[in-house]
């Protein structure tokens, strides 16, 4: 429960943080509470780092407080700009002539040092009462780190403020709207597909900062794709080149500013480019596994399917559908058939790629030889695999019914089936699948089987040497 507690109270901290309101002004300047006339001018602060003991009278809690907080500075026709907004009290003292406030970048170790006067006259009449001296004229930057001192003039030793400050960065919705820092600039960008590059224009940032530009892959975030370049704010020509490997949807294009916490802007234009996302097919032959991964996240339902070639059709094999909501997609046990493919269907069309294609992989034959009124049917595979025999009545082009006439059989050993004369009909076909994996293509002959004196049947081509990741053929869809 306590956990719980501390990550909702830090969620609200970060929330009023990014929204918290910074109040604008239109001029810096000084002031002083009690009526009391003050002025500043530039101090080297290293004068003042010496310290005097403090008299006896002084007491070391004259500096009582110190406030730091950051306002906007916006003047019509310019653009908005960061101030920090001190506020010290202290209580007035005849040996205290006026304040020292100092700001010193941790980020880039640059210091900045006011010193403020008070009027000797006002002071005295008012020793002993307390007086807050406002200055908001330190200009900063987006997300400093800043370290403000305050002292005494003259310095004694012991009396001094000091605080930590971080300036809010460009998540602040006014910072992030008002302040040139935080835009994230504007993105064009010209393709060579020839050459693999991308060429980015940046414009609408400022001159005076580095850019970084990029291209990566979106998924929950955006992963890199390559190495980022920089555009130097001191140079005119503001492009850069990119190399990419493929044209993937979730390429994107992202650009910042080199800040700390900087907006970023994405151009993801390639997103109508799907095609190469159903290239990734890998066999595992020792497994006999067939996965397809996503190069990008998309949503697709992909199933095997077999293709016939008498229509160019792909039949849908049952209980293979399978969603991308994984990086990758899986079938076990896969018969390496040519006609064995995959489907993958998104909202804009379906595509089919079948990875056994172009005989990389040993596909397995059927042979039929008709002896007296028998058919011998046999298989032959380059691997070890079981086989099922069944005599069917073709009724449609992709249905066959079984006549109940059903045969197990292995590699080299024939079986033999014998032929009534009812079973002479064009439309009687014997189909042999393999049955030792658990998406195959069934082979199908069908043949007048009366007066038959031979025939051999085979799908397949000639196998060659088996590699791990395959070639996908172009859309047979």
């Amino acid at each position: 429960m306590i956990s719980s507690y501390v990550q909702i109270l830090l969620i609200i901290l970060f929330w009023n943080a990014d929204c918290q309101i910074i109040p604008r002004i239109e001029e810096c300047g000084l002031s002083c509470s009690q009526g009391i006339h003050c002025k500043s001018k530039p101090s080297g602060g290293i004068f003042n780092s010496f310290c005097h003991d403090a008299p006896a009278s002084l007491s070391s809690m004259v500096l009582k407080s110190m406030k730091i907080s950051t306002v906007m500075k916006c003047v019509q026709g310019s653009p908005c700009s960061l101030h920090l907004n001190i506020k010290g009290t202290l209580s007035l003292d005849e040996n205290v002539r006026g304040l020292e406030i100092c700001s010193f970048s941790l980020d880039t170790q640059q210091s900045q040092c006011i010193n403020v006067r008070f009027t000797r006259k006002k002071s005295k009449m008012l020793n002993g009462k307390k007086v807050q001296v406002q200055f908001n004229c330190i200009e900063v930057n987006v997300a400093q780190h800043i370290y403000v001192t305050m002292k005494t003039v003259p310095h004694y030793c012991e009396v001094k403020l000091s605080q930590q400050y971080y300036v809010e960065d460009c998540r602040n919705s006014d910072v992030g709207k008002y302040i040139p820092a935080c835009s994230a600039g504007k993105l064009a960008y010209n393709l060579d597909r020839a050459r693999k590059m991308v060429t980015v224009n940046v414009s609408n940032f400022p001159r005076d900062q580095d850019y970084y530009v990029r291209l990566c892959h979106k998924w929950f975030t955006c992963e890199d794709a390559g190495a980022f370049a920089v555009i130097k704010g001191k140079e005119s020509f503001k492009s850069v080149s990119l190399k990419y490997s493929q044209l993937l949807p979730c390429l994107c294009i992202e650009g910042w500013l080199a800040l700390p916490d900087a907006r970023r802007v994405q151009l993801c234009p390639f997103e109508n480019d799907t095609q190469v996302l159903w290239d990734n097919i890998v066999y595992n032959p020792s497994t006999q596994t067939l996965a397809w991964e996503p190069a990008c996240p998309v949503l697709v339902m992909v199933n095997l399917c077999r293709f016939t070639k008498s229509n160019d059709h792909c039949e849908d094999i049952e209980k293979s559908f399978k969603n991308s909501s994984e990086k990758q997609v899986k079938y076990s046990r896969v018969d390496t058939h040519p006609r064995l493919c995959m489907k993958f269907t998104t909202k804009r069309g379906s595509w089919i790629k079948c990875p056994f294609a172009h005989g990389e992989f040993p596909a397995w034959k059927m042979r039929t030889a008709a002896v007296a009124e028998q058919i011998q049917v046999f298989f032959t595979s380059q691997t070890k695999a079981q086989f099922s025999v069944l005599v069917c009545n073709r009724t449609q082009m992709a249905s066959c019914e079984s006549l109940g006439m059903h045969h197990s059989v292995s590699v080299g050993e024939p079986v033999s089936i014998t032929m009534s004369q009812e079973m002479c009909g064009s439309t009687i076909c014997i189909q042999g699948w393999r049955t030792d994996v658990d998406y195959s293509v069934p082979l199908q002959i069908c043949d007048t089987f009366c007066g038959f004196h031979g025939q051999s049947y085979s799908d397949g081509n000639p196998p060659k040497a088996m590699t791990h990741r395959m070639k996908s053929v172009e859309s047979l869809h």
